[in-house]
């Protein structure tokens, strides 16, 4: 599979859990003195609901950490140590390091950079565009710059001639320590670029036209240069969107460390219950999170037991009951190979491209074509933004029910032989109204507006 048609989209799963209250720290763990003999390492942690920020930061303190963000709105922190033993003394179902875990269990990706720029053109590039009829836009007029759509990515060009009236300074934000700074602009990748200009792209006759031009766009970083996503980092994003009015999220990512995989049942939890928490918390602002399926392959349904005893896989944020899943489809409306899928899981797919028939956007310089749910995600997240445009003060319920109200269903295919050797690639479960390949169908910018008015 191409760098490109990966588009950072990397797996993570997480073991289902029920939130209960969390232990407290064990006084004879905590009374042993602390040994700062390793490297700073960053961790998210979890608290009981309704911990203040003062006991937090001394039940961390207390196992030789120090908070260096705290989000009362969930009881999640994030926190470093030099302390080796920093999660065992605060509890292996409390607290995860990313970092440490990259060190014995890093997984191997590809990686899209800036390794071919391109000279912005004034030639209108719109004809190209074919992922903007597939899903019916060009009919849905033009979006409002009260709507802001959070790119939770790898940082947006405010520069770029199509993105510069999209892009608000003010609202954007890095989050890639896990506490929110200035860091937010694109250094190695054009990942966010790309994603944002497939949203909000300006209607000026040059270039391209994303699907709600008009809506402004917030960088929020949480992929790093290395293209890894960190809890953390993910945590940060979700909080700052919701608590500065984003009425949507577009997530083309799964979080780090790990692929599929529920081995390590414990450091799941931890990581399982800060984004739950952070995406319900989002929703109940009026967020909308909207995020890509994946480019695994794989069959995401949640009935699937994983490896450790009774546990359950999630890809995240995509697996989680209040994020819309996004699949990729080619120029021709079948599910791409790479896409992943799964009844239960898929909500909406839209286009992503395949093999070299990609979908053209914005990328740091010029313009550039890229296959994945990355590139469908966005899609979902554009006609979002139009809806919320027209319906001022949109819930996220409403708002994601017109998206699936108002999408084409699409059946599942009769034959998923892709390569030609007699066998079915994937196996579609479901009927034409929800399926395992295309959730509630391909997204329709004017159906779902159609959909949000009631008609």
């Amino acid at each position: 599979m191409s760098g490109f048609r990966r588009s950072f989209v990397l797996l993570a799963c997480a073991v289902l859990i029920v939130a209960v209250p969390l232990p407290a720290v064990a006084d004879d763990v905590t009374g042993s003195p602390c040994s700062p003999s390793g490297d700073t390492l960053r961790y998210l942690v979890v608290f009981d609901q309704g911990t203040t920020e003062s006991r937090a930061r001394a039940q961390t303190g207390a196992s030789c950490g120090t908070v260096t963000a705290y989000y009362p709105q969930i009881t999640v922190g994030v926190a470093t140590s030099t302390d080796p033993a920093f999660a065992e003394r605060f509890g292996p179902d409390r607290a995860f390091s990313a970092q440490a875990q990259r060190r014995t269990h890093a997984p191997s990706r590809d990686r899209l950079s800036l390794t071919d720029p391109r000279e912005v053109s004034p030639i209108n590039r719109e004809d190209e565009q074919w992922d903007m009829a597939a899903i019916n836009a060009r009919g849905a007029g033009r979006g409002s710059r009260d709507v802001v759509v959070g790119v939770l990515d790898s940082g947006v060009d405010a520069h770029h001639p199509d993105l510069a009236g999209a892009v608000d300074t003010r609202l954007s934000a890095g989050c890639l320590s896990g506490a929110p700074d200035d860091d937010w602009a694109p250094t190695t990748s054009p990942h966010g670029t790309h994603v944002a200009g497939i949203v909000a792209a300006a209607d000026d006759g040059k270039g391209i036209t994303g699907v709600a031009p008009g809506v402004r766009v917030a960088s929020v970083k949480v992929i790093d240069d290395r293209g890894y996503v960190d809890p953390a980092a993910v945590v940060c994003g979700l909080v700052w969107a919701a608590t500065h009015g984003m009425k949507v999220v577009n997530a083309s990512f799964a979080i780090d460390p790990w692929g599929l995989s529920c081995s390590h049942a414990d450091t799941y939890g931890v990581m399982y219950e800060a984004i739950s928490r952070a995406v319900r918390y989002a929703t109940a602002a009026g967020t909308l999170v909207i995020a890509a399926a994946t480019n695994e392959a794989v069959n995401l349904t949640p009935a699937r037991p994983g490896p450790a005893s009774g546990a359950r896989c999630d890809v995240l944020p995509a697996g989680l009951r209040d994020v819309v899943a996004v699949s990729a489809v080619r120029r021709d409306g079948v599910k791409a190979g790479y896409s992943s899928y799964g009844l239960g899981v898929v909500d909406l797919t839209a286009p992503g491209g395949d093999g070299d028939d990609c979908v053209l956007s914005t990328v740091p310089g010029g313009y550039g074509s890229l296959c994945g749910t990355s590139m469908a995600a966005p899609h979902v997240a554009g006609v979002a933004a139009l809806v919320a445009s027209a319906h001022p003060g949109i819930d996220a319920g409403p708002l994601r029910d017109a998206l699936e109200q108002g999408a084409r269903p699409t059946p599942c295919p009769t034959d998923y032989d892709l390569t030609g050797d007699g066998r079915q690639d994937a196996f579609c479960a479901g009927y034409t109204g929800y399926n395992g390949f295309y959730g509630h169908g391909q997204v329709d910018a004017v159906g779902a507006l159609t959909a949000a008015a009631g008609e």
